[in-house]
C-alpha cells in the first residue's frame, strides 16, 4: 500500500514537471520571437540590395576597406587677392597699385577619388579653383604633383592626373540611379584635415536642387544624405555598401559652416560621363534639349487642366533647338526621358546630362491629357550637333603669348605674368590690347602661365577684367567682352 502511494506520487510529480516545462517553453518562445538565434552565422536584415558574397553585410567594414585607400587628400597653394586694392581699376591706376605688398601664398585642402589605376582623380572644381599648385597625398602618405586635366564649374567637378609607378587603388563606379531613399551610404574624405575619415548615413532624398551653383547651364541634382560631411570632405567619395562610388561629396546645408544634418553629393550618373568626356575629348560634351521648365503643383495643374500632378511643365521652347525640331510645345508636360520618369527640373537635367550632342532621346509628354512621344536629337551649347573641341586660347582671344623671362620680371618688379607677343583679329584687338602687354591678372586671379590664362577665360561670360603692365611701366586695364 505504501509502495503504491510512493509510485502514485512519483507519477504525479513527473507529469507535473513535464507540463511545467512545456508551459515555460511555450510562454518564453512566444515572448522572444524577435530575438536572433545565438548562432555564429546570424545576420540582421539587410537594408540595401544584395552585396557581393565576399563582403560582410552586417557591417560597413567591407565598403570602408574597399574605398578608404582610393580617397586622397588634395592640397592646393594659391595667391590670395590683395587686400590693398582700392576695388576700382581707375583708383589703382592713379594711386599706384605697384606700392601694394605682394600677398603671401595661401593653402587650401579637400578630397579626391582615384577612379582609374593609372591615376585619374575626381574632385570638386571649387577645391582646385584658382590654385597655382595642386598636390595629392595618398592614403599610404605618398605625395604627387597633380595636373588639372579638365573641369566643369557648371556641375562643380574637376579631373586631376598623377603619375605613379605602380597600379593605384581605385573605386569602381556604381549606379547612382539604382539608389533608394533610406539606403545606407558612407562618406569618405578628409574633414578638417583629418585624413581617411569614414562616416555613415542614409540617402535622405534624390535629385535635390539647393541653388548653390551660379554658372551658366548649371546642373544640380544632388544625392542628399545625413552622413556627416564637413569642410575638407569636398571632392570625397560617397559609396554604397558594395564599396562602389555613387557620388562625389560637394556641399552641406549649414548656417554654421559645419555639418548640421544634411550633405549633398553629385551622382555618378553625371560624374562618370563628365570624366569620360574630358579624357576622350578634352572638353565636357553638354547635351541641350532646348526648353525652359516650370515645376508642377496643384495650382498649375488646375490652370492647365492636368489630371495628375507629375512631370515638368514646358514654359518655353528654344526656336530651332532639339525640343522645337522634335515637335514639343509650350504647356507640354514632360514625364519621361528614354523611359526614366522625371518629376522635377533637376531630374530632367540629370537625365539629359548623361548624353552627348547628336544623341537621340525619347521624350514622353502629356498634351491635353493625352500621352505622346517624340524623338529629340540633342544639341550642343552652340546649337549644333557636332562634338565640341577645346578652343585654343590663341584662337579664342586672337593673340599669342609667352611666359615672362625672369630678368624682365625683376626689371618691372613683377612676381608673375605672361606677355602678349602678337595680336591678330579677335577679342584682344577689339578691346585695345597691344603687342607687348604683360598680363598679370584676369578677374583678379593671378596669371603665371598660359594654362592659367586659358582657365580664366574658359568659363568666363560677360565682361572680363584684364590687368597688366606694358614694358615701359605703364599700368593698364582692359575689359574683354565674352
Amino acid at each position: 500500500m505504501k509502495g503504491q502511494r510512493i509510485l502514485t506520487t512519483f507519477v504525479a510529480a513527473l507529469i507535473g514537471g513535464i507540463v511545467s516545462v512545456a508551459a515555460y517553453s511555450l510562454l518564453y518562445t512566444n515572448q522572444n520571437t524577435g530575438i536572433t538565434p545565438s548562432v555564429t552565422n546570424a545576420k540582421p536584415v539587410m537594408l540595401t540590395g544584395p552585396v557581393p558574397d565576399d563582403s560582410n553585410a552586417t557591417t560597413f567594414t567591407y565598403a570602408a576597406e574597399r574605398s578608404v585607400h582610393a580617397v586622397v587628400h588634395v592640397m592646393t597653394t594659391y595667391q590670395a587677392n590683395t587686400a590693398y586694392s582700392y576695388g576700382n581699376p581707375l583708383f589703382d591706376f592713379f594711386f599706384g597699385p605697384q606700392n601694394r605688398p605682394e600677398p603671401q601664398p595661401q593653402m587650401g585642402s579637400g578630397s579626391g577619388v582615384i577612379v582609374t589605376q593609372d591615376g585619374y582623380i575626381v574632385t570638386n572644381n571649387h577645391v582646385i579653383d584658382n590654385a597655382d599648385k595642386v598636390q595629392v597625398v595618398l592614403n599610404d602618405k605618398r605625395t604627387f604633383e597633380a595636373k588639372i586635366v579638365g573641369r566643369d564649374p557648371s556641375i562643380d567637378l574637376a579631373l586631376l592626373k598623377i603619375s605613379a609607378d605602380s597600379d593605384l587603388p581605385f573605386i569602381p563606379f556604381g549606379n547612382s540611379e539604382a539608389l533608394k531613399v533610406g539606403e545606407w551610404v558612407l562618406a569618405v574624405g578628409n574633414p578638417f584635415n583629418l585624413t581617411s575619415t569614414v562616416t555613415a548615413g542614409i540617402v535622405s532624398a534624390k535629385a535635390r536642387n539647393i541653388n548653390i551653383l551660379r554658372e551658366s547651364y548649371a546642373i544640380e541634382s544632388f544625392i542628399q544624405t545625413d552622413a556627416a560631411v564637413n569642410p575638407g570632405n569636398s571632392g570625397g567619395a560617397l559609396v554604397n555598401l558594395k564599396g562602389e562610388l555613387i557620388g562625389i561629396n560637394t556641399a552641406i546645408a549649414s548656417r554654421t559652416g559645419s555639418f548640421t544634418g544634411y550633405s549633398f553629393a553629385i551622382p555618378t550618373s553625371i560624374v562618370q560621363k563628365t570624366v569620360l568626356d574630358i579624357i576622350e575629348f578634352g572638353e565636357v560634351q553638354r547635351a541641350i534639349l532646348g526648353v525652359y521648365l516650370n515645376e508642377i503643383n496643384q495650382e498649375k495643374a488646375n490652370e492647365i487642366g492636368l489630371k495628375d500632378i507629375k512631370g515638368v511643365l514646358v514654359k518655353e521652347v528654344n526656336e530651332g533647338g532639339a525640343a522645337d525640331e522634335a515637335g514639343l510645345e509650350v504647356n507640354d508636360v514632360i514625364t519621361h526621358i528614354n523611359g526614366v520618369e522625371v518629376n522635377s527640373s533637376s531630374q530632367l537635367q540629370e537625365q539629359v546630362s548623361k548624353y552627348r550632342p547628336n544623341d537621340k532621346v525619347e521624350v514622353s509628354i502629356i498634351r491635353n491629357n493625352k500621352k505622346k512621344q517624340f524623338t529629340a536629337t540633342l544639341r550642343n551649347k552652340k546649337g549644333g550637333t557636332e562634338i565640341v573641341k577645346p578652343t585654343e586660347i590663341n584662337t579664342l582671344l586672337g593673340a599669342s603669348f609667352t611666359e615672362l623671362p625672369e630678368p624682365q620680371k625683376q626689371k618691372l618688379g613683377l612676381k608673375y605674368g605672361i606677355q602678349v607677343t602678337d595680336v591678330t583679329e579677335g577679342k584682344f584687338r577689339n578691346s585695345g590690347i597691344k603687342k607687348g602687354f604683360i598680363i598679370t591678372k584676369v578677374n583678379r586671379t593671378p596669371i603665371r602661365t598660359t594654362d592659367d590664362l586659358k582657365r580664366a577665360f574658359e568659363f568666363a561670360s560677360g565682361g572680363v577684367l584684364v590687368e597688366g603692365v606694358y614694358p615701359n611701366g605703364v599700368v593698364a586695364y582692359y575689359a574683354v567682352g565674352m
